[in-house]
């Protein structure tokens, strides 16, 4: 996934845009896109553990 932080001029207001490919979230700050990143980035690389699917299928 590409993330990109830019900033963005809308009404005379600067707005700190986060992209992640072609989805954009915008923020008040450039700290505020910042953060938003970082934690994205750490759930991103976090384990995830996968559902054991042969036993859910028994079980129903």
């Amino acid at each position: 996934m590409k993330i990109v932080v830019q900033a963005q001029s809308q009404g005379g207001e600067c707005l700190w845009q986060v992209r992640l490919d072609q989805h954009c979230v915008s923020f008040r700050s450039e700290a505020e896109a910042h953060q938003f990143v970082a934690r994205l980035q750490a759930r991103l690389r976090a384990p995830h553990s996968l559902p054991d699917w042969p036993a859910q299928r028994q079980a129903s």
